[in-house]
């Protein structure tokens, strides 16, 4: 289901010595009022093409403003960050949105869905940012892959959790990025429903190597992921390491 990529239009560095993400000594402190929260601190971390990374932690542990901080929707207070070869520290607002448009998709817990409009359209929504127009037979197939073809034009109350989530799957499938980042996908979900999200979340990853992050309190999910990473106070606390099917950049 991929499509050719675009260019950014920014320029590659090595920096990142050919990883998908590289954070050196990333930092993010938040001021309220007089006082600093350090909400990351001091990380490092590489993630290669194709993984799947679980982040885990306890609430307060960072690993949401992490995940926020690996999608662009925030820049560190200090250190440096790579994410295909590019220094996002050193992009305007402009830069970093087109580079989230183009590289990244979301998954949110909540599913973020349009509650007016159809599944379909729901899909659409990120190509009519990018395009300034929408793309029905490619997100008709993406309805189709995630098994829903059939629901496209009903909107998102009149779908169960579950079939909301794999509408957001299917939006943020879109324009076919290279990094997918889902904020607990499963929380909102029974057992049922979350174990089906991530068979589909396993199939992308395995099948069509989309590099997968997700934060996750729940150790039956985080257990489907091939990497785990637990955060602590900020800090990354335990790392099990690069996934051993995924080449390691030279």
């Amino acid at each position: 289901m991929s499509r050719p990529k675009r260019s950014s239009g920014m320029e590659n560095h090595d920096g990142a010595n050919g990883a998908m993400i590289a954070l050196q000594q990333v930092a993010k402190t938040y001021e309220m009022g007089e006082l600093e929260v350090v909400a990351v601190s001091g990380v490092d971390l590489t993630i290669q093409r194709g993984e799947f990374v679980a982040i885990i932690g306890p609430s307060g542990s960072g690993k949401t403003t992490l995940l926020n901080l690996i999608g662009c929707l925030d820049k560190p207070t200090s250190g440096s960050y790579y994410l295909a070869g590019q220094n996002v520290g050193a992009m305007r607002d402009r830069q970093l949105s087109r580079l989230r448009g183009q590289e990244i998709g979301f998954v949110f817990q909540n599913y973020s869905l349009l509650q007016r409009d159809s599944a379909l359209h729901n899909v659409q929504v990120p190509h009519y940012y990018a395009e300034g127009k929408g793309d029905r037979p490619r997100a008709l197939a993406l309805l189709e892959r995630v098994g829903l073809a059939h629901r496209a034009k009903h909107r998102p109350l009149e779908l169960s959790g579950g079939e909301q989530q794999r509408v957001a799957i299917a939006r943020a499938l879109m324009n076919a990025p290279s990094l997918l980042l889902a904020d607990e996908p499963t929380g909102n979900l029974d057992s049922k429903s979350g174990g089906s999200l991530m068979d589909l979340l396993t199939e992308l990853n395995e099948k069509d190597g989309l590099t997968i992050i997700m934060v996750t309190h729940d150790p039956a999910v985080s257990a489907r992921a091939r990497r785990v990473v637990s955060m602590m106070d900020g800090r990354v606390q335990e790392d099990t390491g690069p996934d051993p099917r995924v080449a390691q950049a030279p």
